[in-house]
């Protein structure tokens, strides 16, 4: 990685950041930091910009309102050459005319609904309140033939008829009719009732014709109502209510002639403004459909002008040279295809002034910047979600691609469950053009590590020929190490009699249905995950020289890495030493008296323990070699010595070396030339960072907390690796059980119901491996796979706290996923 300084002529300088930006291999650096957003050269530019996005936006919504499908633009068309200024003039210019057109349609068409929907509430009004009146009209007959029908004999004074025949003719009630959601019809009827006390009368009726809101263009249930009262006080307060609750109010006649006559008249006007709006929406829909061929276009220019003018705004203007000072890093291997973007931006320009490139020296961090393709990037990916790398740092990346399949294979070992997961992610990596398109969540990361998963089943194929299990079944493609007696009976337990062969891949399928195969399977993938463990720690200790001797710290290879190497080899190395001697012996020999030759097999995490209870010393009858006590006795002694090797040995020579670097500053500033001094001090003043000042005391409590973690955590990381032997054994029992009670189980029947019982078995094992062997128990062994390699093998060597390389790129600018 190179820090690159372009020197830009100012009249060809956004076509040079174009090119750059399509070619996307330049991160540029902010040379004005102390400059506020608001005031740097191109703010008018990006506002300007900012308003054509706006219109962008605002015509795709419009279409995606009236479900106009967009044009999508070609891969082609998004590496276009930089528009002139009067290009995005007339793009402008283009913008505000269509925007303006849209927009007073819109504006037209919402007002024509807003009548629209005012004339079909007071049509529904209209219609409904004249059933409405005559039940008043009759109400008040009923009374008066009521009281015409009262007894003559009775007194004058208890029932005055006259009086109240008088009354009747006399009384004028009054009303209100409008129209409420129905939501709130319940809500509005008992704040009625509470506020007035009873005295009113109302009706409604349901509207079973949708009403569209032109607010929200969403369907609103609305209901009818009419209320019948006596006094103007009352009237206005239901008026205020009803208003409150988001009712509207309609005044009609009481008159049936007048409101039968509106009614027809309303209908009329509604017919007519039916053909109106029809009209407008056509015209507004003929000019969305102009603005969708060209919209997706139209925005692809808008970002990258609005992109390559917050470019330029991170750099200097040199106004004696009248030219752009821009600064970023850049790819040393691409560097030429820099220069040559440039060229060919300046020869398309038409101009004679060309643009500088040159490399700076720089002491300052450098971003991290590793190239991958489609097969390796799922791996990377893990890598980057842990840490980004430190410059030049050793890449796990590299080493994920086989042992983190490997170390997920070993949890998931099945020839079926791997061919399973094999034959999805062919189909993904086959059909990968294809399915690329589909923007779905949880699709999408599957899909990025569709290569992972093919990985992951060819590696849990091989270990599952390892363990010889396949759908929890064993295949006997070799002949078998052992036979059974030629006479026994089902109901009796028989011991298999060796015949002098040996598999030869993986497990002997006369384990499979033993009493003991759980035992013996356990005992080797408990050894299998602590042999595998300590080597892939071992080797991630390794790792750590190369970078010591790249950020030239030699000196840690003595003092930091050799105590930790031979400290974990001197115990957990010594372990797998012992498990490898123990498999390679045959503890049953016998000699020529048929006594045995050995003792019996020692019990290798007892003899781990007494090798620090008892160092020195081992029992005869539990001894695993001849000389095994001095041996151990040497190992611990290294062990020991290792501890305060790593204790103290970097805080006291990073002391001395900070002690000479301060008596060589001191001595280099008297000596250095006054003149000389400032120059170099004024040049590399921005570029080099400011070194810190050494703390002996911060140094050595962090080579404790580093020295106590380190040798606790060589026990408990491989003690962690025993996942692999756990889930393993999950998985084995799992799909065993699963066997055992879906199919087996019919295989003993006979008849139509054995048959209908193997296709309902049948059906349910597949899906439920499907769900749970592989999905569940595939994303558990995925989980514990990704945290040994973050914590087990990348903790040992990887610090992860570089600065990614994020390089100004159109394709990240115009990608859909990034909005």
């Amino acid at each position: 990685m190179s820090l690159i300084q372009l020197y830009i002529p100012a009249e060809v300088a956004q076509p040079c950041v174009a090119e750059l930006g399509e070619l996307g291999k330049v991160q540029f650096r902010d040379l004005n930091p102390e400059v506020n957003a608001f005031q740097r050269s191109f703010v008018s530019e990006i506002r300007r910009l900012d308003e054509m996005e706006r219109q962008c936006r605002f015509f795709q919504s419009q279409l995606v309102k009236s479900e106009i499908q967009i044009r999508p633009l070609t891969p082609a068309a998004y590496r276009s050459r930089a528009r002139s200024a009067q290009e995005v003039d007339d793009l402008e210019e283009n913008l505000k005319e269509y925007e303006g057109r849209v927009s007073q349609m819109n504006s037209s068409y919402e007002s024509l609904q807003r009548r629209y929907l005012q004339l079909t509430e007071l049509r529904h009004v209209l219609r409904e309140s004249s059933s409405f009146f005559q039940e008043d009209r009759s109400r008040i007959e009923t009374m008066r033939h009521s009281l015409d029908e009262q007894d003559d004999s009775a007194p004058l004074l208890e029932n005055d008829v006259e009086q109240v025949h008088h009354d009747l003719d006399n009384m004028h009630l009054g009303y209100v009719t409008g129209v409420i959601p129905r939501a709130r019809m319940q809500t509005f009827e008992r704040v009625l009732w509470r506020s007035l006390r009873g005295n009113l009368y109302l009706r409604s009726a349901e509207i079973d014709e949708p009403i569209v809101d032109p607010d929200t263009d969403s369907v609103v249930d609305k209901n009818v109502f009419c209320i019948f009262a006596h006094g103007n006080e009352i009237i206005s307060k239901i008026k205020k209510i009803s208003e409150s609750l988001g009712g509207t109010l309609y005044t009609i006649d009481d008159s049936p002639d007048k409101r039968r006559d509106a009614l027809l008249q309303i209908t009329s006007r509604i017919e007519d403004l039916n053909n109106v709006l029809s009209t407008t929406n056509q015209a507004r829909r003929s000019e969305l459909l102009k603005v969708s061929e060209n919209v997706t276009a139209w925005t692809t220019i808008v970002r990258k002008e609005k992109a390559i003018y917050h470019t330029m705004n991170l750099f200097n203007y040199d106004v004696n040279r009248k030219c752009l000072i821009a600064e970023g890093w850049c790819p040393t291997n691409d560097m030429p295809l820099v220069q040559q973007a440039l060229k060919e931006a300046t020869e398309a320009s038409g101009t004679s002034l060309p643009s500088i490139m040159t490399e700076l020296q720089t002491k300052k961090t450098r971003p991290t910047y590793h190239r991958t393709n489609k097969f390796t990037e799922g791996f990377q990916g893990i890598i980057d979600a842990y840490g980004i790398a430190r410059y030049r740092e050793v890449n796990p990346g590299l080493f994920t691609i086989v042992s983190f399949p490997f170390l997920f294979a070993m949890m998931f070992g099945d020839i079926g469950h791997g061919f399973l997961l094999f034959l999805i992610a062919l189909y993904l990596c086959v059909y990968e053009k294809k399915l690329a398109s589909n923007n779905g969540e949880i699709f999408k990361m599957f899909f990025g590590g569709r290569y992972m998963m093919l990985m992951m089943g060819i590696f849990s194929i091989f270990t599952g020929i390892i363990y010889n299990d396949i759908f929890s079944l064993s295949l006997n493609v070799f002949k078998s190490g052992f036979d059974l007696p030629s006479n026994y009976t089902s109901f009796e337990s028989v011991e298999s009699i060796p015949n002098g062969h040996v598999y030869p891949i993986g497990f002997d399928p006369a384990w499979h249905g033993s009493e003991n195969f759980l035992l013996f399977s356990n005992s080797y993938k408990m050894k299998q995950a602590i042999v595998v463990g300590v080597i892939h720690m071992s080797f991630a200790v390794c790792l750590n020289v190369f970078n010591h001797i790249y950020y030239k710290r030699k000196a840690f290879v003595w003092l930091e890495f050799l105590p930790q190497i031979l400290f974990m080899e001197s115990i957990f190395g010594y372990l797998i030493f012992c498990i490898m001697y123990k498999w390679s012996v045959n503890w049953w020999e016998l000699d020529s008296e048929g006594h045995h030759i050995r003792n019996a097999p020692p019990n290798l995490l007892n003899m781990l323990i007494y090798m620090f209870l008892t160092p020195g010393t081992v029992n005869p009858e539990e001894q695993l070699f001849p000389g095994q006590g001095p041996v151990q006795l040497c190992l611990i002694l290294i062990a020991v010595i290792c501890v305060p090797w790593m204790w103290f040995g970097k805080p006291f020579y990073l002391k001395r070396e900070a002690s000479k670097h301060h008596y060589e500053t001191v001595a280099a500033d008297e000596n250095d030339d006054d003149e000389e001094h400032r120059v170099a001090g004024d040049s590399n003043a921005e570029d080099d960072e400011e070194e810190e000042e050494f703390e002996f005391s911060e140094v050595m409590i962090h080579q404790t907390i580093h020295t106590i973690e380190f040798c606790l955590n060589c026990i408990s990381n491989t003690a962690s690796y025993l996942r692999l032997w756990a889930l393993s054994l999950a998985h084995a029992q799992l799909s065993s059980v699963l066997w055992d009670m879906t199919l087996k189980i019919w295989f003993n029947m006979t008849g139509p119901i054995a048959v209908a019982g193997l296709v309902i078995g049948f059906a349910m094992w597949f899906i439920l491996t499907l769900g749970i062997l592989l999905s569940m128990e595939g994303l558990s062994a995925f989980l514990h796979a990704l945290r040994l390699m973050w914590v087990e093998f990348d903790g040992k060597f990887y610090n992860g706290d570089g600065i990614n390389f994020e390089p100004f790129t159109f394709a990240a600018i115009l990608d859909p996923n990034t909005e």
